[in-house]
């Protein structure tokens, strides 16, 4: 770090006040903007392996916005730049959303995009369209300031994530060659810094018997009756997971069961069920399948993680194991704390510091590459996959001018 003389640190710190009030300025001048732009997003259905129109029209709103080059790169995340530094920040955002659920539980339109009352409504302007179009605002204020510092600011917005949480991260980082040195998710947080949650996986059960005439069962091995006696145990397994002080209790659930026989009059000879698994700090993939191998000894049975494997809207095949690793950023960490200061700097108060429920794009980000990750996004989480979703426009506004003042505060 270098060290100015005083009269050199003051001048630097009113010169960084006049652009941060500047941003602020710029942020709420934009306001409109930003809602319009979220509300074209949002009616354009976008889910997962579906996301051609909807990244279209994010491209093409990077490119009104004069971001320094906008691409579309194989597997279909829209990549937008500002800046030529050394250093690379990227800020992403999934374009990607989840069904709309049952009509009826929708008081509005969930495709309509409507702007009214102080809020964009719509599924995906919360989980997580509306971190996109904020950072599409963000790209136009930076350039529009001219900024200089020697970063590269890459805003990405990614698909396949509400199936398969980082494979687009997997692809830029292994495919696409960017590994950032800070990150940014624009996942909700409402307006608070989030540094971590649990982790995931995804397992398959499978128990193998023998059939038998439905008549005279004893002569068969029901494989239903061995996965029931294991589900009970995965009942109690549940009770004594790890617990984290930060991130919570790690979790296992039975989400689905399916079973086989010859006939609805044999004795089943498979059954399989499918384990949601949440890993809190401490657990692994090795550590939860080994939990599960526990319960298995002396069966015919096995366990194992499952494949995500899919052809992307581009048609590109593209996959990765369904284990997503927890992770967590120490609140001291350097990303965390410039984080801090910009929205203290920004908003004159203090930001709460804290953490998702859910899992985000960081399973990769962070979890497998270590990247520095600091979240913060427009909207409340709770909102997610819910109907009546909507983002209020002051929490687009607002992110709009964190990431800005971020750009500028890791230059510092």
């Amino acid at each position: 770090m270098v060290y100015l003389p005083f009269s050199m640190q003051k001048k630097s710190d009113i010169i960084m006040s006049e652009v941060y009030a500047k941003i602020n300025e710029l942020a709420e001048k934009y306001r409109d903007y930003t809602a319009e732009n979220l509300s074209k997003l949002v009616k354009i259905k976008s889910l997962s392996l579906q996301e051609k129109e909807v990244q279209q029209e994010l491209k093409r709103q990077m490119e009104e916005a004069g971001f320094d080059e906008v691409r579309i790169d194989g597997l279909g995340n829209v990549i937008g730049r500002v800046g030529n530094g050394k250093k690379i920040l990227a800020i992403d955002g999934h374009m990607d959303t989840v069904d709309l659920g049952q009509l009826e539980n929708w008081d509005f339109d969930p495709l309509g995009g409507e702007i009214k009352d102080g809020f964009v409504h719509g599924r995906g302007t919360v989980d997580q369209e509306g971190g996109c179009a904020s950072f599409v605002t963000t790209g136009k204020i930076l350039k529009e300031l001219g900024y200089d510092k020697d970063w590269t600011i890459y805003f990405v917005g990614s698909v396949i994530e509400e199936d398969c949480d980082g494979l687009c991260w997997k692809y830029l980082v292994e495919e696409e060659g960017i590994k950032p040195d800070l990150a940014i998710s624009t996942e909700p947080t409402n307006l608070n810094i989030y540094r971590g949650h649990r982790g995931r996986m995804e397992m398959k059960v499978h128990f193998y018997g023998t059939s038998c005439h439905g008549s005279a069962p004893e002569r068969g091995d029901n494989a239903i009756y061995k996965a029931a006696k294991v589900a009970t145990e995965i009942e109690k397994l549940n009770d004594r997971l790890k617990d984290d002080e930060f991130l919570g209790k790690g979790t296992i659930t039975i989400s689905e069961i399916v079973s086989g026989s010859p006939s609805l009059c044999a004795v089943a000879d498979y059954a399989a069920f499918h384990l949601d698994r949440r890993l809190t700090w401490g657990e692994t993939k090795d550590s939860a399948i080994a939990e599960i191998e526990e319960l298995l000894k002396g069966m015919n049975a096995k366990v194992e993680v499952l494949e995500y494997k899919e052809k992307s809207y581009t048609g590109l095949e593209y996959g990765m194991e369904k284990y997503y690793p927890t992770w967590k950023i120490p609140e001291e960490a350097e990303i965390i704390q410039t984080g801090v200061s910009t929205f203290e700097k920004l908003f004159d108060k203090k930001p709460k510091v804290d953490k998702w429920t859910f899992s985000t794009n960081g399973v990769t980000i962070n979890g497998m590459y270590g990247i520095p990750l600091l979240g913060f996004g427009p909207g409340n989480e709770v909102m997610a996959h819910a109907p009546n979703e909507k983002v209020p426009v002051d929490d687009l506004v607002k992110a709009t001018a964190f990431y800005a003042a971020f750009a500028y505060e890791i230059a510092e």
